[in-house]
């Protein structure tokens, strides 16, 4: 897929922003984000009839679209329509699934400015409901995924509320979430961790 600029000019990276990240990743997932290893593992729930779980599709209104030829658009001007709510959703086991999924560089900590005010609240009013509602976030620098439950979460956001630590530190994720341990199929198997909490 090429990119081009809004004037039309193709886009060519510069040849040093190409070099290869020292990161340790495995070979099958050098590159990969968080959300690209998560739309892995719900392609294998859905395909192997273990659950049904999407992505969010982000709430956009186009506004301006030029046509530079017949068999193309190009969206110039769009906004968001509406805060989105949570990443991922859909139905595991007759449990209705919810979740945000973030990555960040940061090897201490999970900065809180990453989760919204509107999130919190979606979150919390989909747990009311019975559902199941956590965070995923994967340490980058380290390739480490926590899986942190709804519940956990609220105490770190109202800690932050109330004046104390606007992160979590990753001691903290150690000590409070459930360390996912990538494997072959699916690498992010979260599904697992969901199900050993609602036994």
């Amino acid at each position: 897929m090429a990119i081009h600029y809004p004037n039309g000019k193709a886009y060519a990276p510069k040849k040093e922003l190409l070099k290869i990240s020292k990161k340790d990743y495995s070979f099958s997932n050098r590159g990969k984000t968080l959300e690209d290893e998560l739309n892995e593992a719900n392609e294998y729930y859905l395909s192997n009839d273990i659950a049904v779980i999407y992505k969010k599709p982000i709430p956009i209104q186009v506004v301006k679209v030029d046509y530079p030829s017949r068999s193309g658009a190009v969206i110039k001007e769009a906004y968001y329509r509406t805060p989105s709510t949570t990443d991922f959703n859909g139905v595991y086991q007759g449990k209705y699934i919810d979740f945000e999924a973030k990555e960040t560089e940061n090897r201490t900590a999970f900065p809180l400015k990453n989760v919204h005010l509107h999130q919190m609240e979606h979150m919390n009013r989909v747990l009311k409901q019975n559902g199941v509602c956590f965070l995923l976030v994967r340490f980058s620098a380290f390739d480490r995924y926590f899986y942190l439950p709804f519940a956990q979460l609220q105490l770190f956001w109202e800690r932050m509320q109330t004046g104390g630590r606007k992160s979590i530190a990753l001691t903290e994720f150690e000590e409070q979430a459930i360390e996912i341990t990538p494997k072959y199929a699916p690498r992010i198997d979260y599904l697992k961790i969901v199900n050993n909490l609602n036994a």
